[in-house]
């Protein structure tokens, strides 16, 4: 298996450049509970891979997956890269770094 952390810092400068798609595996409470700006939700309780496999494919970002603290990200780039889905980056602080920081949030 093949995991990439990224900080803070990654994710915002990817975020401002438009390259990046911040995929959030959390659960879709925590989630409308407030997120990255941009992220979209694909919670991992249902995760499908070929599902996130598309999402890729037609948004055509550098995809990058987040959780709350960083650890159910690398359990879904377990499950991507199990299924044959190219994707090896994850956010290592997750959503509690980002609002702990004080960095805007929806």
């Amino acid at each position: 298996m093949q995991v990439v952390d990224l900080d803070r810092e990654a994710i915002k400068r990817g975020l401002s450049e438009g390259s990046m798609l911040v995929i959030d595996v959390r659960e879709p409470h925590e989630y409308e509970a407030g997120h990255i700006p941009g992220a979209v939700s694909h919670p991992l309780s249902s995760f499908d891979p070929q599902a996130v496999a598309a999402l890729i494919a037609d948004d055509g970002r550098r995809p990058v997956f987040s959780c709350a603290s960083g650890v159910r990200s690398v359990h879904a780039l377990m499950a991507a890269q199990n299924d044959g889905v190219a994707i090896t980056e994850h956010y290592k602080g997750g959503f509690k770094d980002w609002y702990g920081a004080g960095e805007t949030i929806e």
